[in-house]
């Protein structure tokens, strides 16, 4: 499988792309509970399947593209628009934190403002959970540790790591629409539905003042490359974490609908732990 990996990592971002298109509609078109997902939460968030077909060959392209931006030096050309407000977010000292949920090359966002930023504001660091099988696990690991990059494992030491390089007054990157594990997380409002959704984020900005940076990294037609998309958050985050919880999934979603043609749909975003109840079956139980 690395040889794989090494063969699709040399071929032109837009060959990558029109296989990746084709891959994605054919998993839509052979998973019946895959494409049911995709649908229900699109129809969630008040989208008909004409408005958002565009992200089945989207989530298709993700993956493709993984090997060209894990195994070669330098990430593919990205025009970056709101670099200003990354320069800002640094000038407080405090650290930054940047958010983006499952939409579009969110892999290439990391190292895009690695590559920018990390020279003279220290690496950028995230959270990554090793994958089960053995030979993927130790090209994630090292893939992702890239110059300006440092990955650690979703673990109490993983965090502590994020704690300290925001008090260093450098920056950390999370996908705060991820379903976290049991205990980690809160329900909150997600497109109208609750959602259970990780605190680590609005914590992380709670204990060391850090700034909230928004990014949404677009991928153009054709093979062109990406264009990062990134906006201060608007408002502070509250003192209470479910009130900044909520707020971040509300951020998350203005995000999504300014692209909703790249966001990954089919993405179990409503799982329920195991040992978690939502509220929604709780009312109708």
């Amino acid at each position: 499988m690395p040889t794989v990996f090494r063969f699709f990592s040399i071929l032109p971002l837009a060959l990558l792309h029109g296989l990746g298109a084709l891959l994605g509609w054919v998993v839509f078109l052979a998973s019946p509970t895959y494409r049911r997902r995709f649908l229900a939460h699109a129809a969630q968030a008040g989208y008909g399947f004409v408005q958002v077909h565009a992200a089945v060959a989207h989530a298709g392209r993700m993956v493709a593209e993984a090997p060209r931006l894990w195994l070669q030096p330098q990430p593919p050309r990205c025009q970056v628009l709101g670099a200003d407000s990354v320069d800002q977010a640094y000038a407080g000292g405090r650290g930054v934190v940047f958010l983006t949920p499952h939409i579009g090359s969110f892999e290439l966002s990391v190292q895009q403002v690695a590559q920018q930023w990390a020279p003279a504001h220290g690496p950028i660091t995230i959270l990554y959970r090793p994958a089960r099988q053995a030979w993927l696990a130790r090209l994630m690991q090292t893939v992702r540790n890239r110059p300006g990059i440092v990955a650690v494992p979703t673990t109490l030491q993983g965090v502590r790591q994020m704690i300290k390089a925001l008090r260093r007054g450098e920056a950390v990157g999370l996908l705060p629409d991820q379903v976290p594990p049991e205990g980690q997380g809160l329900w909150a409002p997600f497109f109208g539905r609750p959602a259970y959704t990780m605190t680590l984020a609005a914590r992380l900005v709670q204990q060391t003042g850090a700034a909230v940076v928004l990014v949404r990294c677009e991928r153009l037609a054709w093979g062109r490359g990406y264009r990062l998309h990134m906006q201060a958050l608007e408002l502070p985050l509250p003192e209470s974490l479910e009130l900044a919880v909520a707020q971040i999934n509300a951020a998350m979603e203005r995000l999504i609908r300014s692209s909703p043609q790249q966001y990954l749909w089919g993405y179990a975003r409503y799982k329920q732990p195991r040992g978690q109840v939502s509220p929604a079956a709780e009312g109708g139980a």
